[in-house]
């Protein structure tokens, strides 16, 4: 008899624990695993943490963001395998990084001298041909949220870059991107595929000569320690994706998906508003940091470049859309654009 009333206090006392668990159990927050290859005092890195102030207020915990930054997870080439197998559900790559991926019509981003100012990149990222790149994304598990900015690029390198003709032989990092590849062989130079977080050793070491960035991404890896020069040319645009794992963001309770998108939404306008301003004070510390000198092509220089760089636009038709360039011409040409 003992043991009977033992055995049914104790199954009471379990069950008792149990119902007190479930609770528990229910509150555990949504883990959102944030990874990214930048500093976190970076345009992209500051958006990112903004995003995750906000999602995590707005979900009243219910949801909890962590960022990683600067390769601490995965690199440039991991990332996006490591979003698809669902290690981390959140990214932010360069535009650059869905050509590898399949998704060539993202390249168009990479082409040179495409983008004559903000406003007609944001007609193409908020308008209706950002949103059907983001559609194509979709068959490979990616789900896109967001456009970010970081800014123009300008060029690096130990010897000055001023004429088409200093670039001839350079080895110059670049991401894996076909356009920027042909970029770099209109120049006469070499170009080198490296991942982000190895191009500090890279150019320290002479394994490449210079590379294309913002100022911003410069300054915070520190790659004006290793380059002396440094050439304001504004050929080029870097900009980001949001993305999350499309399995796991449909997996979501609806009302969570509108919080996040809410949060996702003042994030971007934040990110977007800082990024010319973070390029700007870059560009003044590389400046005072006397390491490294700052050039500004001048109006026949640039002109020079652009000549030398244009004819990328048609070689890339076929690899990138030439309607979808068009589109672009014709954004430029509303707008009245140069």
């Amino acid at each position: 008899m003992m043991t009977k009333i033992f055995t049914a206090a104790t199954t009471a006392v379990v069950l008792a624990l149990a119902v007190q668990a479930v609770p528990a159990l229910a509150q555990q927050p949504i883990v959102i695993k944030f990874s990214h290859v930048v500093a976190n005092n970076t345009p992209k890195g500051k958006g990112a943490e903004r995003f995750k102030q906000l999602a995590e207020e707005r979900t009243k915990g219910r949801v909890k963001v962590e960022v990683y930054p600067n390769s601490q997870l995965y690199k440039d080439k991991e990332e996006l395998e490591a979003l698809q197998l669902g290690a981390v559900q959140m990214l932010a790559p360069s535009l650059a990084k869905f050509g590898p991926l399949g998704v060539k019509e993202y390249e168009v981003f990479d082409l040179p001298y495409i983008f004559p100012n903000r406003a007609v990149l944001a007609r193409i990222t908020e308008g209706p041909i950002g949103q059907g790149l983001f559609k194509k994304l979709e068959s490979k598990g990616i789900k896109g949220l967001a456009y970010w900015d970081n800014g123009m690029k300008v060029m690096t390198a130990n010897k000055p870059l001023h004429k088409v003709d200093d670039f001839r032989g350079m080895k110059m990092r670049i991401q894996s991107s076909k356009v920027l590849d042909e970029q770099f062989r209109a120049l006469k130079a070499n170009p080198q595929v490296l991942a982000f977080s190895e191009v500090y050793q890279a150019m320290q070491t002479g394994v490449v000569d210079g590379s294309e960035n913002t100022p911003s991404n410069i300054y915070t890896q520190k790659v004006y320690e290793v380059q002396s020069q440094l050439t304001v040319s504004d050929h080029g645009y870097i900009g980001y994706a949001v993305i999350v794992n499309k399995k796991f963001w449909d997996n979501l309770p609806a009302d969570i998906r509108t919080q996040l998108e809410s949060a996702m939404k003042d994030a971007t306008r934040y990110a977007n508003a800082i990024a010319q301003q973070e390029n700007e004070d870059a560009l003044a510390a590389i400046k005072a940091s006397g390491k490294t000198k700052v050039y500004y092509l001048t109006d026949a220089e640039k002109a020079e470049w652009r000549k030398a760089m244009l004819p990328v636009h048609k070689s890339m038709e076929s690899r990138v859309g030439k309607d979808l360039i068009q589109e672009i011409y014709k954004e430029t040409a509303t707008l009245g654009a140069k």
